[in-house]
C-alpha cells in the first residue's frame, strides 16, 4: 500500500485518543530537552536564526520520519532528536566553527545511515534477551515515574487534582482520560497563575545553510561520540519500546532512514534524528488505543504535530517553555505508568535470569554514565554479564570444555 493510500485509510479511523497521546508525546519531548538544544547552539554560537534554523529542521525532520515510517509499517514508530547528543554537544561544541560542527553532524548522520542500511544494528539486535530489553526499559522510565511525585511536592494542589482525575476517569473513559487530566491541569494552571504567557516570542522561521567543513578533530572530538551516544542512549532504547509492546519491525531501515533524513537536514543544524523511547512508549499503551494495531494513529498525531512545531520554529519552544514544569512532569508521569508496569512484570517473568534483569534495571535507573555513554548501554551490559556468568550455564560449558578435552 503507498503512503498516500495509508494515510488517506488512517484519516477514517482517526480518533481524538490518538490526536492526545500525540500531543502529550510532543508535548514532553519538547518541554524536557528543548532547552538543552537551546544550551548546544550556544555553545557553537549560533545565531539568533541558527538555533531558529536548528528547531525548524528538528521539528521537520522528526515530522516526516514519524509519519513515514508509521504509516508504511503501520506501527507506532516515533523519532526524536537525540537529547544525550544535545548534552554532549553543550561541552564538545565550545571553540569548534560552525562549519566544522555541521560537518560533524553531517557525518555523525552517515555513520547512522551505514550501520542501518548495512544491517549491521539487526544482527546486535537479535542478541538482546528481550526481558533485559523491558529491564532497560523500565529503568529509563522510572525517573518520570518518581517524577509525578516530586511534581507533587512542588505543586500539591495542581498535581493533586490532575492525580484524582487520572484515577477517576481511567475506568469510566480509558480512552480520553489523558486528554481530560490534561485539560484539567491546564486550567488548575491558569487559576494558580502558573501559565506564563507573556513569555511566548513570536519568532519567524527561516532556514540557515552552513556549508559544511570537516576536520580530523571534529570527526573523532564531536561526531564518533555523538554517533556512539547515539546509537546506545536513543536507538537502543527506541527498539527495546517496540518490542516491549510486540512490535517487530524491521529494525535496520529504522536506523538508516532517520540517519538519511539527519544527513540532509545537517546542513541548516539537524544533529541527529534516531529512535524514540519515552514518547514513543505513551503512543503505545492502551490509552493511545486498546487496540495495539490502531496505536500507529497516535504517532501519525504526533508525527503531523512535529512538522506544525517545526514550521513555526522557536516559537514554540517559547509556548512549551511557559507552560509549568510540575504540569508536564505529572502528566508524563500518568501516561508512562501503564508502560512502567508493563515493563516490570514481563522482565521479571523467566524466574532464572530474574537477578540479570534487576541488575539491568537498578544500573539504568541509576544514570550512571562511562565514556560519554548513558546509563541504559552499561545496564544492558551488565544484565547481560550477570546472564551470562550464571551458574547453570557456566556449569554447561565447562561440561562441553572437559568432553572437548
Amino acid at each position: 500500500m503507498s503512503l498516500l493510500a495509508s494515510l488517506q485509510s488512517s484519516l477514517r479511523l482517526l480518533r481524538p485518543h490518538h490526536l492526545s497521546s500525540g500531543l502529550i508525546a510532543v508535548l514532553v519531548g519538547y518541554t524536557s530537552s528543548a532547552v538543552i538544544i537551546f544550551q548546544a547552539a550556544a555553545s557553537a554560537g549560533a545565531t539568533a536564526a541558527q538555533l531558529g534554523s536548528w528547531l525548524t529542521v528538528l521539528g521537520l525532520g522528526m515530522g516526516v520520519t514519524t509519519l513515514g515510517l508509521s504509516l508504511y509499517y503501520r506501527i507506532p514508530i516515533l523519532t526524536a532528536w537525540s537529547t544525550p547528543g544535545a548534552a554532549l554537544l553543550i561541552s564538545s561544541l565550545a571553540g569548534v566553527p560552525m562549519a566544522e560542527a555541521i560537518g560533524a553532524f553531517l557525518c555523525s548522520s552517515l555513520l547512522l545511515l551505514i550501520c542501518g542500511f548495512s544491517g549491521l544494528f539487526a544482527r546486535i539486535m537479535h542478541r538482546l534477551p528481550l526481558h533485559l530489553a523491558n529491564a532497560m526499559l523500565a529503568g529509563v522510565l522510572l525517573r518520570f515515574g518518581l517524577d509525578l511525585f516530586h511534581a507533587f511536592q512542588l505543586q500539591p494542589l495542581l498535581v493533586g487534582i490532575m492525580g484524582m482525575s487520572f484515577l477517576c476517569l481511567k475506568p469510566l473513559m480509558p480512552r480520553y482520560t489523558l486528554a481530560l487530566t490534561l485539560l484539567f491541569g491546564m486550567v488548575v494552571a491558569w487559576q494558580l497563575d502558573l501559565l506564563h504567557l507573556n513569555s511566548i516570542e513570536p519568532t519567524a522561521v527561516q532556514l540557515v545553510w552552513t556549508t559544511p567543513q570537516f576536520s580530523l578533530h571534529s570527526l573523532l572530538g564531536i561526531a564518533l561520540p555523538l554517533f556512539l551516544v547515539t546509537m546506545s542512549s536513543q536507538n537502543l532504547p527506541g527498539v527495546a519500546v517496540l518490542r516491549a509492546h510486540d512490535y517487530h519491525p524491521p529494525v535496520s531501515p529504522l536506523v538508516g532512514w532517520t540517519g538519511l533524513t539527519g544527513a540532509l537536514l545537517a546542513p541548516f543544524g539537524c544533529y541527529a534524528l534516531n529512535l524514540a523511547a519515552i514518547t514513543a512508549a505513551l503512543c503505545m499503551s492502551k490509552e493511545a488505543d486498546p487496540q495495539p494495531e490502531r496505536r500507529y494513529l497516535a504517532a501519525c498525531c504526533a508525527g503531523f504535530l512535529y512538522l506544525l512545531t517545526g514550521l513555526l520554529g522557536a516559537t514554540v519552544a517559547s509556548l512549551f517553555a511557559a507552560l509549568p514544569q510540575a504540569l508536564i512532569m505529572a502528566i508524563a508521569g500518568l501516561a508512562l505508568l501503564g508502560t512502567l508496569g508493563h515493563s516490570l512484570h514481563q522482565a521479571l517473568q523467566p524466574d532464572l535470569d530474574r537477578e540479570a534483569a534487576i541488575i539491568t534495571f537498578l544500573v539504568t535507573a541509576s544514570g550512571v554514565t562511562g565514556f560519554g555513554i548513558g546509563s541504559a548501554f552499561w545496564g544492558l551490559l551488565a544484565g547481560g554479564l550477570a546472564l551470562t556468568l550464571r551458574a547453570d550455564r557456566l556449569q554447561r560449558w565447562l561440561r562441553r570444555a572437559q568432553g572437548r578435552a
